[in-house]
């Protein structure tokens, strides 16, 4: 009985010893045999460390952060060099897995983890195509301005204007459909944060509860009432 209770003991010390964090994430790069990996968060308008791993020899490797409520996190990696690489993702409590290559770091990276990334990877779908079709536009204006076709660059401008606001109001719409979403205060502050104030109201004014008391949800609220004590200053 006295070896079983000393085992029990032991046990619930080493469990006890463990750090446990409120983020932990579980990252796999190929190919990666040295180097140096950032995990960064926005504080304010700077990118901030808060946690960072020296690769060397084990591509498999683990960062950690506190977490309060879901937010935005960066994964650099600095391969001594120049260039430098992120990877984007929406983390919440729990554990995230990313798995990407060396050669291609951000553009490989398949992201295992909260809803609200899945979330974001959705939006980020449909906007990747509404860019793509403004490269388009901006090709053509280029072509214009050198053959100095007034006309077409004016249908090219109108074109332009056009797909901003699509993008917007698809931004608006989307974030409105998923207002239980933390991502929806975060593409409001990000994407569309010079739109027009109805658009930012409605999108805070039908965020959850639970959203609304988030990190970006608070920040959202603060951004609306910045503007309009600005636009009520007299001029």
């Amino acid at each position: 009985m006295k070896k079983i209770a000393f085992f029990v003991i032991a046990l619930v010390i080493i469990s006890c010893g463990k750090e446990k964090h409120d983020l932990v994430v579980k990252t796999h790069v190929k190919g990666l045999k040295k180097g140096i990996v950032y995990l960064k968060k926005a504080v304010d308008t700077n990118l901030v460390t808060v946690d960072s791993v020296i690769v060397n020899g084990n591509p498999q490797f683990e960062l950690y952060s506190a977490l309060e409520s879901p937010e935005v996190f960066y994964l650099y990696l600095d391969k001594n060099s120049k260039e430098e690489d992120r990877i984007t993702f929406f983390a919440d409590k729990g554990i995230t897995e990313i798995n990407t290559t060396l050669k291609n770091f951000a553009f490989d990276a398949k992201i295992n983890g909260s809803e609200q990334q899945k979330v974001l990877e959705e939006y980020l779908t449909v906007i990747s195509k509404l860019n793509n079709k403004d490269l388009d536009l901006i090709k053509e204006n280029f072509e214009a301005q050198k053959e100095g076709d007034t006309a077409k660059l004016n249908a090219i401008q109108k074109h332009y204007n056009n797909s901003l606001r699509r993008k917007y109001l698809f931004t608006v719409n989307f974030a409105i459909n998923n207002k239980d979403s933390e991502v929806a205060p975060y593409l409001a502050l990000t994407e569309i944060y010079n739109a027009q104030l109805n658009f930012l109201d409605t999108i805070n004014k039908s965020l959850t509860p639970k959203v609304k008391a988030s990190k970006y949800g608070k920040a959202l609220e603060e951004f609306i009432q910045k503007i309009e004590a600005q636009e009520g200053q007299p001029e």
